[in-house]
């Protein structure tokens, strides 16, 4: 969730910057997670639209965000939040492997026949 102090000596845009890139880092804001739309977030958090605007201008110049049209703007992937998103859905396939009663062999087939058919 982004919070905007208006106390702080910080410009909103520079903290909503700080927010996002943090996020990102920590994981809570994972490759392509879609943020909300500039006019939505400034209604919601009580800015300007051209507020918002900047911080995504600025985040999209230095690569933590991208903007894909009319789609809308997302998060990059860093390594780190990769691997964390790739490691939880390899716990997931593993869980779900293991209750259906495939034997691991099987499962690592599946999985490399599913990378092969990607190639």
């Amino acid at each position: 969730m982004l919070i905007v102090d208006p106390s702080l000596a910080t410009p909103p845009y520079e903290q909503l910057k700080q927010q996002i890139t943090d996020a990102r880092t920590s994981g809570e804001f994972p490759a392509n997670h879609r943020l909300p739309p500039v006019r939505h977030l400034a209604a919601e958090l009580g800015l300007a639209p051209n507020t918002v605007a900047r911080a995504y201008r600025e985040l999209e110049a230095s690569g933590v965000i991208e903007t894909r049209g009319r789609a809308g703007s997302f998060v990059t992937g860093t390594t780190e939040s990769t691997e964390k998103a790739a490691a939880a859905a390899a716990r997931d396939y593993v869980a779900l492997i293991r209750q259906l009663g495939l034997p691991a062999t099987d499962a690592m087939r599946l999985v490399r026949g599913a990378l092969d058919a990607q190639a």
